[in-house]
């Protein structure tokens, strides 16, 4: 992870339908769970910007539109996870239930269908930051 202040967490949300991001964005809030700190969100709509604020370390969730184009957020996972190291982890939102079999392709680590629950997401986003949290602490 990037040098941020202690607490502090980062996801970064891609989509290139802006209300999609919004929305998934409100679901979530800044405080997805009580136990967490405080979550700043960045909104990204292109392939190559995902990639390069990824790569850069500074976030501690990444929430891909599988659905987005002409780059969809499926095989944008499958890059980052072949390309970054670490690569944190990945919430992939699938257009259709059916679809969730292809995150096992881009190796997502939680898969979230349209529309969203609005209590399984946050609860999902949640899981995948605090596993984060827990693998950054140092002992």
């Amino acid at each position: 992870m990037a040098d941020r202040p202690a607490g502090e967490l980062k996801a970064l949300v891609y989509s290139d339908d802006a209300h999609r991001r919004r929305g998934m964005i409100d679901l979530l809030g800044p405080y997805p769970s009580a136990d967490l700190a405080r979550v700043e969100y960045v909104e990204c709509a292109s392939e190559p910007a995902a990639i390069r604020l990824v790569d850069s370390g500074a976030f501690d969730l990444v929430i891909l539109d599988g659905d987005a184009v002409p780059a969809g957020g499926m095989g944008i996972c499958r890059q980052i996870k072949d390309e970054v190291d670490p690569c944190p982890p990945v919430l992939l939102v699938v257009g259709r239930p059916a679809d969730a079999w292809l995150a096992t392709w881009s190796r997502a680590e939680a898969v979230a269908p349209w529309p969203l629950d609005p209590l399984e997401f946050p609860n999902t986003a949640a899981t995948l930051l605090r596993r984060r949290v827990a693998s950054s602490v140092q002992i």
